[in-house]
């Protein structure tokens, strides 16, 4: 796993090809590569915002409760874990549009590992400031993006060109993905289930 991690960094491109050889199941490549990894942003975001907290403006210190904070975590990680499947669920299923011809463990695992930069990231969640995680945080979007388009042909064996409108298809599909999960938490945090603040 790690050395994936790192190669994604270091050499996308072989990376990915790497990768593809493997042709890991969806089992090993939910335990070897999405727990690991999708634990990080929950974990971190739970001590960040219980132990050291965020302040807006002047203001006191606000924190999280533990109680609070442990639900929230642990939806975000059964999120995370949904998301990675539901992504990688949509690439296989529109892969027969775009001519690509590979199996739903390989349209997981690609949605796993581009989703890695997101992952990492999450670490920034030990010190909730907003500007500091925007700063940090789009970069490593821009990147997440970058790897969605380099990945999509090596990883489904299609052109260049499919490989383009298949990628900004995938990237679509995560945005609607993204709107329907920030409306799922307006709604349960308006019929109770927001977070409880310490200040």
């Amino acid at each position: 796993m790690l050395q994936h991690v790192w190669g994604l960094f270091a050499h996308p491109e072989e990376e990915w090809k790497d990768i593809r050889k493997e042709d890991c199941s969806i089992g090993r490549c939910y335990c070897s590569h999405v727990l690991t990894l999708a634990a990080i942003p929950p974990i971190a975001g739970f001590i960040g915002t219980t132990q050291i907290g965020w302040r807006i403006g002047g203001g006191e210190i606000t924190t999280l409760s533990t109680n609070s904070a442990l639900s929230i975590s642990i939806l975000y990680f059964i999120t995370i874990l949904v998301g990675i499947f539901s992504i990688g669920k949509a690439i296989h299923w529109m892969g027969k549009t775009y001519g690509a011809n590979a199996e739903l463990p390989r349209a997981i695992g690609l949605a796993a590992y581009t989703a890695t930069p997101l992952f990492m990231v999450g670490l920034m969640g030990l010190y909730p400031i907003l500007w500091l995680n925007l700063i940090i945080g789009l970069p490593a979007l821009a990147y997440t993006v970058y790897l969605l388009y380099l990945g999509v042909p090596i990883m489904m064996d299609i052109s260049q060109e499919r490989g383009f409108l298949f990628s900004s298809a995938v990237l679509a599909v995560g945005l609607i993905g993204l709107v329907a999960m920030m409306a799922a938490t307006v709604i349960l945090w308006d019929v109770g289930a927001g977070p409880r603040f310490l200040g």
